[in-house]
């Protein structure tokens, strides 16, 4: 699945549609990693559990302020 930059380093909540056409809302820790994984007990097909695998998407371009401040983070880091 899916996760924005923004959203795994500060956290938040995402949409999932289940194959059933079953919508959930699910919170995202700050910090997330990629490669994290998040079981959903009974979500799968005939009430197995499924897992999720979020994928950090990192965007395309960045302004100049957004470079700026990721600067400040490095070093401050």
């Amino acid at each position: 699945m899916d996760i924005d930059l923004y959203t795994a380093l500060l956290g938040g909540e995402v949409m999932v549609a289940l194959g059933n056409g079953e919508k959930l809302r699910l919170k995202v820790k700050a910090g997330t990693q990629p490669g994290t994984r998040v079981r959903l007990r009974g979500k799968g097909q005939n009430g197995t559990d499924l897992i999720l695998t979020y994928n950090v998407k990192l965007p395309a371009q960045l302004s100049e302020r957004q470079k700026e401040l990721l600067r400040q983070m490095q070093l401050a880091g």
